[in-house]
């Protein structure tokens, strides 16, 4: 017997659905209880699937609504479903997926692969073959549908599409949607390349046994005049770019020539997808080689592509509709709050200084292209032509420039202000990769920018604030008087501009210019110093976030240069102010505490009077985070999670006071519990808390180790166990401390060799182990070695070679130093460990710039007496394998 709803139990779910439509916010809660309620019934599921398939009296969004209820049902306790239910659902669902209204066969192509996400694939197993015949009905409704449901399936569960779970599925199912290719209705034409779409980048089996029959039929397709048929086809070749390049390079001539096209198509959409082709294209390896050798030359290609990147580089119409182009002053408007991104914190990793320039900061290139457009964030033709501009510059360098120059000069001079807009940013977007070349018009072009800078079009203003940014470099090397001092001029008078966008442009392009500048600022620092506390009073809640971050980067750049008692007066105030504002619950105070710590830094003594409130509530904000942690793991239905991050930014502000406050700190620290706190977070189960609680511990060991000293039992098994790679900060953070811990201990640190030593040595010799992280592990194992040399220098064979390669580039320095003596030291306890690897000691030896007397004749004896052991000759041929200017240096420096 089929079910059938009951009349009386039918009216109550249709006015529930009715109900449900309403704005009320009353009626909305008892919507709420009341669907609570009806849930207690299994079948309250078949009247919900009824009115969805069955009762087409009522209007399609009731019907529709019935579908979604039902879906967040399935999605909740589907497990819970009787079986009798659930069969019902699903025989429903395929009997009426061809229903004529678009809305409900969408409807129920959800509720479908909602039901198959739920593990449903394996139980359901004529699910897939159904609906592969139905594809082939006369009724086109049913062929959509099926379809449809088919398109999310593949969406939903791609990979297991491809296992061998379901016997693979696959090899049936693209051979039929390449079929499909050809119908008649674009419609389905296009739901049939979206399905095999899907299996393009897991590089699918079954569709690679069928890729070039795939490829054929996508060209068959070029010229098709739906444009979500060519928005996909322009999809498919973009993929097949990254997985399947080797199959696209004999047709590149012809697939070139219908990007060329598309990415001028008349359909925005279909224009984006055929722009991330070149996007994609400049970013694999063979990108030259697959231009020049199927066009003339690359020169022919970039004539044509880079005049359709620039156009498409303009604002639209509608963007500045959606920028509010026209609104030039709105600083007086409060932000609203959904404007404002979610900021995320980045933990504080320890690295070293590198030879010629400041810490290595490589592994976290910012995505900025164009980050003058963050109300648009979703990405669009504009930013995805700046970006395959800026990616191909990267590959081209100037070769660029002759087809560019000539464009450019006609857009930053333009009478109309969209076209001199989209100039600049053309400017920006191939900084990086044409600097070279572009150099000799830097002269004149720079003054134009900064003039750019008081143009009367606020989206003017802002991009000229970022494209200078990009050229910062340039500008630093030039005499201050010649750039740097009007553009500084300049772009503080933007950060007090009347309207946000550009406040925020120049605020962000101003930490650029401090980055590069450094200490070259430190005349103008009163002046820098009056606009940003200036602001403060000024800006809306979103950009006093970016002001935070200019003014911690003002505190990193410049130092101890601001620990004068004039700039002290000047800034200290406000911020103070600010963070008496702040509850402990406020986001806000990340980027306030992140400014702090960079503040209290550079300050040193002089964040002495402020340092007191500041420690005592980040002591506190780490204790309520690991008690609200503690009741949410035991009582998970009575407590909320807690955001831990407001615990990791206040490690990272008590690691900058004890940076920066050195010994000064002592006081703080005996007067709070922060030794145990630090005790639990080392243990957290979230990496990044470790990790800032290994910088702390590392901190403090520098600043008051005698605090440290008795939990030190307690603290070396942890630090043992959290030397593994896999979670590479946390590691290096815990390399790093223990090799501060060293040098405090000494020789009371013999008992934990072994805990520490053999984790240390692997990860040391693994390969492709980040720079930073085999630069604090040869620290500490150099360290190690300086104060419990009988024990480590039996392995020194095991590490000396990994050892030596990744310290030769690192700044002569205290860390550089001890690490070296260790290994002096070692060597004298195991002269036969260094003796295979010694050219590798030699080289090391050879990058010191100047070490310290003793450090000095340390190696003097290492060195000769190496050369006394082999005698003149032997010694001969060993240092003709050294390269030139390795052999002047050690002659000149040693003498040998």
């Amino acid at each position: 017997m089929e079910w059938q709803p009951d009349e009386q139990g039918l009216q109550q779910v249709l006015q529930l659905l009715k109900d449900s439509q309403s704005p009320d916010t009353a009626t909305q809660r008892a919507v709420q209880e009341k669907l609570e309620q009806l849930n207690q019934y299994p079948d309250f599921n078949n009247y919900l699937i009824f009115v969805l398939t069955s009762l087409k009296s009522e209007d399609e969004p009731t019907r529709s609504l019935s579908g979604l209820i039902l879906k967040n049902n399935v999605k909740a306790h589907y497990q819970n479903f009787p079986p009798a239910v659930a069969d019902f659902i699903k025989r429903e669902c395929l009997n009426n997926i061809g229903d004529p209204s678009p809305l409900i066969r969408a409807t129920i192509g959800i509720l479908i692969t909602t039901i198959a996400s739920k593990g449903e694939l394996q139980t359901w197993p004529e699910l897939l073959p159904q609906l592969c015949n139905l594809l082939n009905s006369e009724d086109y409704n049913t062929c959509e549908g099926s379809f449809g449901a088919l398109q999310k399936i593949c969406e939903d569960s791609s990979e297991l599409l491809d296992s061998d779970a379901l016997n693979r599925p696959l090899n049936i199912m693209i051979p039929k949607f390449l079929q499909f290719f050809k119908h008649c209705s674009p419609k389905i034409r296009s739901h049939a390349i979206a399905c095999v779409n899907q299996f393009i980048i897991g590089r699918a089996q079954a569709l690679m046994d069928n890729i070039d029959t795939f490829i054929e039929s996508l060209f068959a397709l070029a010229g098709d005049e739906d444009c979500e048929v060519r928005k996909n086809v322009c999809r498919a070749l973009v993929m097949l770019l990254e997985v399947r390049i080797d199959r696209l390079i004999p047709h590149m001539h012809s697939i070139i020539q219908y990007m060329l096209q598309r990415t001028q198509d008349a359909d925005e959409n279909v224009a984006l997808e055929a722009c991330e082709f070149w996007l994609t294209l400049a970013e694999q390896p063979i990108c030259k080689e697959a231009l020049s050798g199927h066009l003339v030359q690359s020169n022919v290609f970039l004539y044509r592509l880079i005049p359709i990147l620039v156009n498409g580089m303009k604002y639209s119409e509608i963007d500045i509709i959606l920028l509010k182009g026209d609104v030039e002053e709105d600083d007086n408007v409060p932000d609203s709050e959904q404007d404002i991104k979610p900021r995320f914190h980045k933990s504080r990793t320890v690295t070293l200084q590198h030879e010629g320039g400041e810490g290595e900061e490589g592994e976290d290139i910012d995505e900025d292209e164009d980050d003058d457009d963050d109300t648009l964030s979703d990405w669009n033709l504009r930013k995805c032509s700046a970006a395959a501009l800026d990616v191909l510059a990267n590959v081209f360098r100037d070769e660029l420039l002759p087809h560019l120059l000539p464009l450019l000069k006609g857009l930053l001079f333009h009478p109309d202000w969209v076209i001199k807009e989209s100039g600049i940013l053309v400017l920006g977007a191939i900084a990086e990769g044409c600097m070279q070349g572009m150099v000799p018009y830097l002269p004149e072009l720079i003054p134009h920018l900064i003039q750019c800078l008081c143009d009367k079009k606020a989206l003017v203003r802002s991009i000229a604030c970022w494209t200078l940014s990009r050229y910062a470099h340039w500008v630093v090397s030039q005499p201050p008087d010649a750039h740097l001092k009007p553009l500084m001029t300049e772009l503080l008078k933007r950060i007090l501009d009347g309207n946000k966008r550009v406040q925020e442009a120049a605020c962000s392009a101003f930490a650029t210019l401090e980055e590069e500048a450094c200490t070259e600022l430190v005349p103008y620092l009163s002046f820098i110093l009056d606009t940003l506390v200036f602001a403060f009073g000024k800006y809306q809640h979103k950009n006093l976030l970016i002001l935070y971050d200019a003014i911690g980067t003002l505190a990193d750049s410049v130092g101890h240069h601001l620990n004068q008692p004039e700039y002290i007066q000047k800034l200290m105030p406000p911020l103070i102010q600010k963070w008496n504002e702040l509850k402990d619950e406020d986001k806000d105070l990340f980027p306030l505490l992140e400014c702090l710590s960079s503040v209290a830094t550079a300050l040193q003594s002089g964040f002495l009077p402020y340092c007191e409130p500041v420690y005592q509530r980040c002591v506190t904000l780490v204790q309520k985070t690991l008690a609200q942690a503690m009741m949410y793991s035991q009582q998970p239905d009575q407590y909320e999670a807690p955001d831990k991050d407001f615990m990791i930014v206040a490690l990272d502000l008590l690691s900058g006071l004890a940076e920066g406050l050195g010994g000064h700190v002592d006081q703080l620290v005996a007067r709070s519990n922060i030794m145990t706190l630090l005790f639990q977070c080392m243990q957290d189960t979230m990496p990044e808390v470790r990790q800032s609680s290994f910088a702390l511990l590392g901190d403090l060991t520098k600043a008051c180790f005698p605090h440290v000293k008795p939990c030190i039992a307690e603290f070396m098994p942890i630090l043992g166990t959290n030397l593994n790679p896999e979670f590479i900060s946390v590691c290096n953070n815990a390399t790093w401390a223990i090799g501060e811990i060293c040098m405090q201990m000494g020789v009371e640190m013999q008992p934990y060799v072994a805990l520490v030593l053999p984790h240390l040595v692997e990860i040391i010799n693994r390969p492709n182990t980040p720079k930073t992280l085999l630069e604090n592990t040869a620290i500490t194992i150099g360290r190690l070695g300086y104060v419990c040399p009988q024990e480590v220098a039996p392995m020194l064979q095991q590490f000396i070679r990994p050892w030596c390669t990744s310290l030769r580039n690192i700044r002569d320095n205290e860390e550089k130093d001890s690490a070296f003596r260790g290994i002096c030291v070692m060597i004298g306890v195991n002269p036969g460990g260094v003796v295979q690897d010694f050219i590798f000691f030699c080289d090391a030896v050879a990058s010191w710039v100047n070490p310290k007397d003793d450090l000095r004749d340390m190696f003097y004896k290492i060195l000769h007496g190496f050369k006394d052991q082999v005698g003149e000759e032997n010694w001969q041929q060993f240092s003709e394998q050294f390269p030139p200017i390795l052999k002047e240096r050690l002659s000149a420096c040693y003498g040998v």
